[in-house]
């Protein structure tokens, strides 16, 4: 471990790490909606199933 101040390295801005972000998030937006989308329809998927089980379990 150094404790020369020389050997120390600068922590960026914050402004710096929030740009970082952003950019970050904006590069991966359009990944991230379609895992949503892709959510969203295994879910309508899930719930369409369950209530055509739910409907036959009634009528049969």
């Amino acid at each position: 471990m150094h404790h020369n101040s020389a050997h120390r390295r600068r922590r960026k801005t914050t402004a710096s790490s929030i740009g970082r972000l952003l950019r970050w998030a904006s590069a991966r937006r359009r990944a991230a909606s379609g895992l949503m989308l892709r959510g969203a329809c295994y879910g309508a998927g899930t719930t369409a199933v369950s209530l055509i089980a739910v409907w036959a379990e009634r009528h049969i």
